[in-house]
């Protein structure tokens, strides 16, 4: 037979449940007020849009990423790197040092690299990542004017200097005659 006590207002018989479901109601009553609670949740509510805002490792999002993150990258090669398309000169403004007797990361002979540099973000095709890459100019001759390149992707304002390829960068050197430029892989951009 039922105990009378566990018997609710209707005459209902109560589980082991709403019992403990009670107990923890009129707890949590005793113990804290409508306005700590009405804080907390309020506290919740604030927080909860910047969750996605946290890092989380993406890999499923990452093997999804589109191929060619800009235009440039879109028709960018891997193969000839005295080519105005080719990956590196994304974010170069000139003359290419591959064409003039240098190499992708060298100046030609009778040249000397100037010691401060531009900054881009370029995306390889062949290995699908992105790097950043130092544009050097090469100074101390007349400019080559063999193969000239304009690559904006990521070309800032004149007043963000690290990133606008538009400044000629040979001071710090002995002349300030423009040559050609170089595009050096610094690192991974991920």
């Amino acid at each position: 037979m039922p105990n009378p006590e566990d018997r609710g207002a209707v005459g209902v018989t109560r589980n082991g449940l709403d019992t403990m479901a009670e107990r923890l109601a009129r707890h949590l009553a005793g113990r804290s007020s409508r306005r700590s609670a009405l804080a907390r949740l309020g506290g919740w509510a604030a927080a909860i849009p910047a969750f996605p805002l946290l890092p989380v490792w993406r890999r499923d999002a990452r093997a999804a990423a589109p191929a060619a993150p800009s235009p440039f990258a879109a028709k960018a090669q891997a193969k000839d790197d005295t080519k105005c398309d080719y990956w590196r000169y994304c974010a170069i403004d000139g003359n290419l040092c591959t064409t003039c007797g240098g190499g992708v990361h060298s100046c030609p002979p009778g040249t000397h690299p100037s010691p401060t540099s531009w900054i881009g973000t370029c995306f390889n095709p062949q290995d699908r990542r992105a790097y950043l890459i130092a544009y050097r100019d090469c100074c101390g001759q007349d400019a080559c004017n063999e193969q000239n390149c304009l690559g904006t992707d990521g070309d800032l304002p004149t007043y963000r200097p690290q990133a606008n390829n538009d400044i000629i960068w040979c001071f710090g050197t002995g002349s300030l005659l423009y040559n050609c430029s170089t595009a050096v892989i610094v690192g991974t951009a991920e």
